[in-house]
C-alpha cells in the first residue's frame, strides 16, 4: 500500500533529479522579459488617455515577472554549481628568474691574453685573447729575489723567450706578457719582468699559466722600475711546453712607451743553468 509519505518522497526525488538536469536558457528568458516589458510599455501609451488601471499595476507585473525569472535562474544556477563544484582547475604559478647581475670586474679591466703566439723568428705577435684568473694585486714590497742579469739572448739551449705588450692595453692600463718555451722539464726557474717608471706606473695584478701554488711571487719598485718576479718553489718542476707570465699595471693617461721595459729568465734542466731575456721593442731586423 502506497502512503502519502511515499508519494511525497518520490515526488521530491523526481524534483531534485529534474532540477539537477535542468539547464536554464538564460538568453531565452531574458528575451521574454524584454518582450514583456516592451509590450507593457506600448499598452501604457495606448491607455494614457483613459487610465483604466492604476500605474502601480504595471510595475507590479514587472516586479513579479522579474522575481519569477530570478527564481528560475537561482534554481538553475544552483543545479549547475552542484554539478561543476570541485572541478575548478588548480591555479598555476609562473616563476621568472632575475636578470643576471653584471660583474663589477667586467668594466674595471679589459680581457687579457693568456697565450700570445710568438713568432719563432722573434716577432712579437699575440694570440687570441681570453680572461684568465688574475692573482690579487700585490703591493710593492722590498725585493727579496736578486735581479737577474740583463741579456738580449732570447734563445739558448732548451729555452726560447719573447716579450710583448698585450693588445688590449689602453690609455690607463697595460699588460706585459713574457712567453717561455722549453723543450726540457725545468727543475729551477726564475722569471723577472721589469717595467720602467714612465709616470704613474703601479701594479694592478699578475698571472701565470703554470700552477700558482708552484711559484713564489713578488713585486717591488727598484731603481726606477716596477719589478715582477716569479720563483719556482723547491721540489717543483715545470714540464716542457709553452708558458706565459704577465704583469698588469696602471699608468698615466695616454700611450705608454715600453722601449725601456725588459725581462729575464733563468732556468735549470739536467744540472745546466740557462739564462735568456730581451725587451718589448719591435724587432724589425728579425722580421725582415
Amino acid at each position: 500500500m502506497t502512503t502519502q509519505r511515499d508519494v511525497h518522497g518520490e515526488l521530491r526525488t523526481r524534483l531534485h533529479t529534474a532540477a539537477e538536469a535542468h539547464e536554464p536558457d538564460r538568453a531565452r528568458i531574458l528575451a521574454r522579459v524584454e518582450r514583456g516589458m516592451a509590450g507593457q510599455g506600448q499598452a501604457q501609451v495606448r491607455s494614457a488617455h483613459r487610465a483604466t488601471r492604476p500605474p502601480l499595476w504595471s510595475w507590479t507585473r514587472i516586479v513579479g515577472a522579474t522575481a519569477a525569472v530570478a527564481g528560475m535562474l537561482a534554481v538553475g544556477g544552483y543545479a549547475v554549481a552542484s554539478v561543476v563544484k570541485g572541478d575548478t582547475p588548480a591555479q598555476q604559478t609562473v616563476s621568472a628568474s632575475s636578470p643576471p647581475a653584471e660583474s663589477p670586474d667586467a668594466t674595471s679591466r679589459p680581457p687579457v691574453s693568456p697565450r700570445p703566439t710568438p713568432s719563432p723568428g722573434g716577432g712579437h705577435q699575440a694570440g687570441p685573447s681570453a680572461s684568465p684568473p688574475k692573482s690579487p694585486a700585490a703591493k710593492p714590497s722590498p725585493g727579496t729575489a736578486p735581479l737577474l742579469p740583463v741579456t738580449t739572448d732570447e734563445e739558448e739551449g732548451p729555452l726560447w723567450s719573447d716579450g710583448s705588450v698585450d693588445p688590449h692595453s689602453n690609455d690607463f692600463w697595460a699588460q706585459s706578457n713574457v712567453t717561455l718555451k722549453t723543450s726540457e722539464a725545468l727543475t729551477a726557474l726564475t722569471v723577472q719582468l721589469k717595467v720602467a717608471q714612465t709616470g704613474g706606473v703601479s701594479s694592478a695584478g699578475a698571472w701565470r699559466s703554470p700552477p700558482e701554488d708552484d711559484f713564489v711571487f713578488s713585486v717591488a719598485e727598484r731603481d726606477g722600475f716596477l719589478v715582477y718576479t716569479w720563483v719556482l718553489k723547491q721540489g717543483r718542476t715545470v714540464p716542457k711546453g709553452e708558458w706565459v707570465f704577465a704583469g698588469q699595471y696602471d699608468h698615466d693617461r695616454g700611450g705608454r712607451d715600453a722601449h725601456d721595459d725588459t725581462y729575464a729568465i733563468a732556468g735549470r734542466s739536467d744540472g745546466r743553468q740557462t739564462v735568456v731575456g730581451g725587451d718589448f721593442a719591435p724587432h724589425d731586423d728579425k722580421d725582415d
